[in-house]
Parts: structure tokens; C-alpha cells; sequence
């Protein structure tokens, strides 16, 4: 896809949302749950990365849309509620972690496969022999693992621009911290996470 059609396939995006979210505004709240379909998946994804539990992440995938849906007359239909709902998905992943912190992680053996139940990072294992999907699992395992050694900022950087794929600007507006920032959280993170694998081999 061209940045011409990404830029006109985000607007059109934008565009839907502030029409579902003008006919909730007015009272027909059963309009939000177009958004929940359109976003739970992606959500869930990110706040995955940051807490490496699944049941966790539900629960706080959950209370961002409940939190966003509460919140709904403090949004500006002008901007985006994409970026908007993923900045409270964040900042509520980030008060979970707080609050867990001193707790032993739980060890995750499921797979990175059981994403695919949310309609993420499915396409890691489509196509591939048994082998090579384990390998794949095995693989994103050990990043997911180093990842956790990130500075919270820094995995931050990392899961909104590697795994959603966001450009700085959306991440910028997400973090509510400058792009240069956001360019120099994202050359420090890579920075660790090579040699946190070079060390892992």
C-alpha cells in the first residue's frame, strides 16, 4: 500500500469512528460496540506485550474500553480515537504493572500463538510445518522475554512501533511525548534488545 492509500484508508478509518462515536454521544450506546470489534484485538495485543499475561491483559483491555466509553464527552471527534483509547490502554497497563511489580512473573507457556484467539499476529504461524511454527513460538519467546528486560518506556517504543506497526507521529500522540524521543527511546530499545539476543545465542 502506497502512503497515499494508508493515508487515505486512515482517514476514511478516522471518519467511521467519529460517526459511530456522534450516534453513541447521542445516545444510542449499543453503536460503541462497532468500536470494541474494530479495536479489542489490537488492544489486547499491546497491553499483552506489556504485562505477558493473558488473563491480565483481558481484564485491562476491558476496563480501557469501559474507561474510553465513561470518558466519551472529554474526546474531540476532530482527533483520533484510535490514539486516543490506546493512550488509556497504556497508561492502565502501566498502573497494573505498578501495582504487580514486587509479584513473581508467572511463566507463559501457551505460545505466542494463543494471540491469534484476539485476532492478532496470526499470520506468524499460517502456512509453516509443525517444526517451523514451534521455531517461530521459540523465537518470539525469547523476544518477548528480552523485551521484559526493557525499561517500561523503552518496551513501550517498541511494541506500538514493531508490533502495531504505528509511525512516530501516532506513538508521539499516544505517549504524549515529542517524536525525537520517541526516535531516540526506539534506537536505545533496539540497542539493548540486539544484545540481549546476541547474549541469548
Amino acid at each position: 500500500m502506497t502512503a497515499d492509500a494508508q493515508k487515505t484508508s486512515a482517514q476514511t478509518s478516522r471518519e467511521a469512528d467519529a460517526e459511530l462515536l456522534r450516534v453513541v454521544i447521542e445516545g444510542d450506546t449499543t453503536a460503541y460496540r462497532g468500536l470494541v470489534e474494530k479495536y479489542q484485538g489490537r488492544v489486547y495485543s499491546m497491553v499483552y506485550g506489556m504485562l505477558r499475561n493473558r488473563e491480565d491483559a483481558r481484564d485491562v483491555t476491558q476496563e480501557a474500553f469501559v474507561k474510553g466509553f465513561r470518558n466519551l464527552q472529554s474526546f474531540r471527534l476532530e482527533s483520533s480515537f484510535y490514539t486516543w483509547l490506546y493512550r488509556i490502554a497504556m497508561n492502565l497497563a502501566i498502573d497494573h504493572t505498578r501495582k504487580k511489580k514486587r509479584q513473581a512473573a508467572a511463566g507463559f507457556d501457551e505460545g505466542i500463538a494463543a494471540r491469534d484467539l484476539d485476532g492478532a499476529i496470526s499470520d506468524l504461524h499460517h502456512g509453516d510445518s509443525p517444526s517451523k511454527s514451534l521455531e517461530r513460538k521459540q523465537l518470539m519467546s525469547v523476544i518477548m522475554d528480552a523485551l521484559e528486560k526493557l525499561p517500561t518506556d523503552q518496551k513501550q517504543v517498541i511494541l506500538l512501533r514493531e508490533l502495531e506497526g504505528l509511525s512516530y507521529k501516532e506513538i508521539s500522540d499516544i505517549m504524549e511525548i515529542p517524536e525525537g524521543t520517541v526516535m531516540s527511546r526506539l534506537y536505545y530499545a533496539r540497542k539493548k534488545l540486539q544484545k540481549l539476543l546476541a547474549d541469548h545465542r
